[in-house]
């Protein structure tokens, strides 16, 4: 199975709640370029502490330990449209712009309330905009990024094997197999 199968494989598992599905599923460019085109380490940093700040560690690693910032650098990169790559990389400035505004410094400056505060204001905005969003509208920048967030950390071995209950090889099929509230979600190999 190559890359382009394994993403459009995933997006369809994920029942096509990534915004990006039709990217994925439409394909993805095949070249190895780098990822400095669209993103340097401090970007690639910055991705990685937005993602701790929507999935921070607990009693399970969060996502920077899961390398999201990375990932959703080679996504952006490899599977977005240039118009979609915009918006995204031009949504990293708007954020820390949100972040001047509520807090008076910059997202890496603040502490991790204030990142909490300030990723909770664009997630509002991001379904009020989604809300009203006819389908040739742009996306928005945030959801974007929520969704790589959680995507590049539940298909990563930490998410699947720590934050999820792990089987390598799945027994049989139990439709009635039993769920107490507070239970992990399944990740099948």
């Amino acid at each position: 199975m190559d890359r382009r199968e394994a993403i459009s494989k995933v997006a369809l598992l994920l029942g096509g709640t990534v915004l990006g599905a039709e990217f994925f599923i439409s394909g993805c460019k095949s070249g190895t370029d780098k990822v400095k085109e669209l993103f340097g380490q401090d970007d690639i940093s910055f991705m990685d502490e937005i993602g701790e700040t929507i999935l921070p560690a607990t009693s399970t690693p969060g996502a920077k330990a899961a390398g999201v910032g990375k990932f959703m650098a080679v996504m952006v990169r490899d599977c977005y449209k240039p118009e979609d790559q915009k918006i995204f990389t031009e949504g990293i400035t708007k954020l820390d712009d949100a972040s001047k505004k509520k807090n008076g410094k910059k997202f890496m400056e603040c502490d991790p309330k204030q990142r909490t505060a300030v990723l909770i204001d664009l997630d509002k905005e991001q379904k009020a905009y989604q809300t009203n969003k006819k389908k040739e509208d742009p996306n928005h920048y945030f959801r974007m990024m929520k969704e790589l967030t959680m995507l590049g950390y539940f298909t990563s071995e930490v998410g699947a094997t720590k934050a999820l209950r792990y089987l390598p090889v799945p027994g049989k099929y139990d439709g009635n197999y039993p769920y107490k509230k507070g239970d992990k979600a399944w990740a099948l190999s």
